[in-house]
């Protein structure tokens, strides 16, 4: 069994700074593509930032310059810093990550339970 456990969710000002974490846990051999999405009321889910093994990130357009992705391999860990919020940015941000439980076994995708990102003056 695998979980996703997301923190540091909440409200800020516009203009303000957020960072994200997600700890995967439990039966993990290797993580693959790790990433954050993030549904705002009365839309669809959308991506926002992955981010490979190897470090590579790749951004939604709407984000780039102002979030960074990374991640901990040795914490099986990925982060999300949030800078220049909007209100725009407001949404439930979740948690993604590819992985498999054992060396020669499938690869999985595990959600998150969501944190609340509000950007509210």
């Amino acid at each position: 069994q695998v979980q996703l456990v997301e923190s540091g969710g909440g409200s800020v000002q516009p203009g303000g700074s957020l960072r994200l974490s997600c700890a995967a846990s439990g039966s993990i051999f290797s993580i693959d593509v790790m990433g954050w999405y993030r549904q705002a009321p009365g839309k669809e889910r959308e991506l926002v930032a992955t981010i490979t093994s190897g470090d590579t990130p790749t951004y939604v357009d709407s984000v780039k310059g102002r979030f960074t992705i990374s991640r901990d391999n040795a914490k099986n860990t990925v982060y999300l810093q949030m800078k220049s919020l909007i209100s725009e940015d407001t949404a439930v941000y979740y948690c993604n990550a590819h992985i498999e439980s054992t060396r020669w076994g499938p690869r999985y995708e595990y959600w998150g339970q969501g944190t609340q990102v509000t950007v509210s003056s």
